[in-house]
């Protein structure tokens, strides 16, 4: 498992100017090419369109739009090692399109201060969360502040007990033996008393049945993966639970899976994006 080809969507904004040394040390991290893609998405007013014709006024946005790419963050990702890609239309699905075709293993995308943590759902990023195929890269910051370095001590992989974990166990544990991490494995019990705390099984202490079962089972995946990382039982909210680890075990990045099932779009992927939204690092959903 390797990680070679990144895409980096840009949209010229003071948050893509701030993760642009994320992106180049993630790139560094994993010797991989960075691609920037720029997505020229349909002019918001037709004004323009009363007054001059369609074609001539596409092909003046997209000459605007291809000099602003070919300028942008020049010193940074430096062509030819980095190319420039830019593409028109929607730009969650010309963003997945590109990550398919184009075979990339990682995309890394900044999440919006403001607007994107009040609101997620309906983002381009949520929707790229949605469609994507390959990893996805996202930390949280304010619009002009570089976000938490990414750095390659400690990781922190959320896995559950069903079928999917084993795939995003070995994604973690590859991943994280490359880099030489430490990577702790967290599994979340819900709680079914509402407004409970959660409870991080950090000292070892006496296991209920139904902590002694999940620990068996994630004992099983590591077996079948070849891991022998440190297991964390976490009992409360699933979302906060991970959330409060991550901040506890002062993770570098948190890895959680997305489900490759359609049955998933319900409360999976609303907690992923809570996730996401929510941690207190970078979140790479696989």
């Amino acid at each position: 498992m390797m990680i070679e080809k990144i895409l980096f969507p840009v949209d010229f904004s003071p948050s893509c100017v701030a993760m642009a040394p994320f992106v180049k040390k993630g790139a560094a991290m994993f010797s991989a090419k960075v691609t920037l893609l720029h997505v020229l998405e349909p002019p918001s007013s037709g004004f323009e369109l009363y007054v001059r014709p369609l074609r001539e006024v596409e092909e003046d946005r997209e000459q605007v739009a291809r000099a602003k790419l070919d300028s942008f963050l020049v010193s940074e990702f430096l062509p030819p090692a980095s190319s420039r890609v830019l593409r028109m239309g929607d730009a969650a699905t010309r963003i997945v399109e590109t990550a398919r075709a184009g075979g990339f293993d990682l995309i890394i995308t900044p999440t919006h201060a403001g607007v994107f943590r009040r609101m997620l759902l309906g983002s381009t990023t949520a929707k790229v969360l949605n469609d994507a195929e390959c990893p996805i890269l996202t930390t949280q910051h304010a619009e002009k502040i570089v976000p938490m370095p990414l750095e390659h001590r400690e990781w922190v992989c959320a896995i559950g007990l069903q079928a999917d974990s084993e795939r995003v166990l070995r994604y973690a544990s590859q991943l994280a033996r490359s880099v030489h991490a430490n990577l702790t494995l967290l599994h979340a019990i819900p709680s079914s008393k509402p407004g409970m705390e959660v409870q991080l099984d950090l000292e070892e202490r006496v296991q209920s049945a139904e902590r002694k079962a999940a620990r068996r089972r994630v004992e099983e995946l590591q077996r079948k993966v070849g891991s022998n990382a440190r297991a964390i039982i976490t009992v409360g909210p699933i979302k906060d639970g991970l959330t409060e680890a991550a901040r506890t075990l002062r993770a570098d990045v948190l890895i959680i899976g997305r489900s490759t099932q359609p049955v998933a779009q319900g409360s999976l992927r609303d907690l992923t994006y809570a996730v996401v939204r929510d941690a207190p690092c970078p979140v790479l959903s696989v």
